[in-house]
């Protein structure tokens, strides 16, 4: 029986499954982002966040601390020098899982795990900049029959003043061969 344990083994050993929990940890430092499934990204949550809450603490030992689940230099001086700072103020919930449906060998459910700081899509100062922008872009939009008809005959017009301009364009390379022409002769 399984009763209290909370554990995923992945269907690993325990040596296995630290190391595969430090390469990923410290992939996912590196890169900010990284592709799996869906259980190796809930497993490698609970495995990284409280490495990322010791890194809040910048000394000899939370850094060696960190080290020895790392395993990793790059990583660790990653973690304390870019990420560190960045996530000082937020109180816990570094990572964010996204899922993007299933893998094709296998149908395993594939899901995206990303530190939460550093997607300007979905952070507040990247995402308010976005939104507003994709707002003023289409406060004009609308569902209804009439308005596809503007934008085909508007589309049509830019279409015909591209031809028109490449036209021109390719008068003026011909006139300007045909001038040269005699001069090689």
């Amino acid at each position: 029986m399984r009763h209290n344990k909370t554990i995923n083994h992945l269907g690993r050993q325990a040596s296995h499954r630290k190391a595969l929990m430090a390469n990923m940890a410290a992939s996912l430092i590196l890169h900010k982002r990284i592709n799996t499934t869906l259980a190796k990204a809930k497993a490698l949550r609970t495995f990284v966040e409280p490495i990322i809450t010791k890194s809040k603490d910048d000394s000899t030992h939370s850094r060696r601390m960190v080290f020895a689940y790392l395993k990793n230099k790059e990583a660790v001086i990653e973690l304390f020098r870019e990420v560190a700072p960045k996530i000082a103020d937020r109180p816990g919930g570094y990572c964010r899982i996204l899922k993007t449906g299933f893998r094709q060998g296998d149908g395993a459910e594939t899901c995206f795990i990303e530190l939460v700081d550093f997607n300007a899509e979905y952070s507040q100062n990247g995402g308010a900049a976005k939104k507003s922008g994709s707002a003023a872009a289409g406060k004009g939009r609308t569902r209804r029959a009439g308005s596809g008809a503007k934008k085909t005959a508007t589309a049509a017009a830019e279409a015909s003043t591209a031809a028109e301009a490449t036209s021109a364009a390719a008068e003026a390379t011909e006139a300007t061969v045909e001038a040269a022409a005699p001069v090689a002769e």
